[in-house]
């Protein structure tokens, strides 16, 4: 995937310390293997390359990793829709790396009319799924967090109830450190150029993601495109929203979750995250500062919140 992973935990179990490593790579390196855009023997890759109006069999992982993306489609009206890939690679930040190069309003209209989640068909009897354009589907904001959730899966049946896991920001805990103390995560402050802790959070349960626009995005005649594309638009989003964290029951619908609020921005972002009960903090670019914002949910879901 591209990123970095780690694990902590304070428990007993029968498995070595070595085993337990295995075993938690073994659970990411099934979905790269599964998920991957850049991966070309992928299953979705494959899917990616085959025709569309057939009907396509999925493992059981994938097709739950889609089923995921499908119920945050339907909460964000859209924002966060998975087959949004050709717009990624039509701006660059695909895994086919081109010379950025704007896109013209004609090239983005052909584009769009392949774009939609509600392209998509599911039969849950064999884990089918069937495209009806040529679409691109892209995986990425919420495969990662899909596989921390593996991970802790892996971690629970093997006996170790505290732990934390850790795949490239996006994070699942449980229960305590060895002192009796709660896990704390770091929430990054959007600055560009540097790394610090905008605030800290305690918790002794959830899922952790953040999506923010401070690391990946380029510049073009005093303009700057970040990575986040709207799929309703076909273009990077615009507006002051510098970060999203999500807390969630699974890092892969809390992954999706907060892309889907860097799409909507702050505004319409916290309308759904209000009216859905879902916990998230927002970073605001407001007057040259970076304005906190949270949800009554998100207040319910934490220990303590540091400034």
């Amino acid at each position: 995937m591209g990123t970095t992973y780690h694990v902590k935990w304070a428990a007993d179990s029968s498995k070595s310390e070595q085993e337990l490593a295995q075993g938690v790579l073994a659970q990411l390196q099934l979905v790269d293997r599964l998920m991957s855009t850049y991966k070309p023997e992928s299953e979705l890759s494959r899917f990616n390359q085959s025709e569309p109006g057939s009907w396509f069999d999925f493992s059981p992982e994938s097709f739950e990793v889609f089923q995921i993306a499908q119920g945050v489609s339907d909460i964000s009206g859209g924002a966060f829709d998975i087959t949004v890939g050709k717009l990624v690679n039509l701006w660059g930040f695909g895994p086919d790396l081109r010379p950025i190069k704007i896109p013209d309003d004609a090239t983005l209209s052909s584009e769009l009319s392949k774009v939609g989640y509600q392209h998509l068909k599911y039969q849950a009897d064999g884990d089918k799924v069937l495209k009806e354009t040529a679409m691109y589907v892209d995986l990425s904001a919420v495969a990662k967090g899909y596989s921390v959730d593996l991970a802790a899966k892996y971690l629970e049946s093997q006996g170790v109830t505290d732990y934390l896991v850790e795949v490239g920001g996006e994070v699942m805990l449980s229960g305590h450190k060895p002192d009796g103390q709660p896990w704390r995560i770091a929430i990054e402050s959007p600055v560009v150029g540097e790394r610090r802790a905008q605030n800290v959070v305690e918790m002794d349960r959830g899922a952790v993601a953040t999506s923010g626009d401070y690391r990946n995005y380029f510049e073009e005649d005093g303009v700057r495109y970040s990575h986040t594309i709207d799929p309703r638009t076909g273009k990077p989003i615009g507006h002051n929203l510098a970060s999203v964290t999500v807390i969630d029951d699974t890092v892969a619908r809390a992954d999706a979750l907060a892309t889907s609020f860097m799409v909507m921005g702050p505004e319409q972002g916290m309308d759904v995250a209000v009216k859905n009960d879902i916990a998230v903090l927002f970073i605001v670019r407001r007057d040259g500062k970076f304005v906190e914002e949270t949800s009554p949910a998100f207040l319910k879901r934490i220990k303590r919140l540091e400034e």
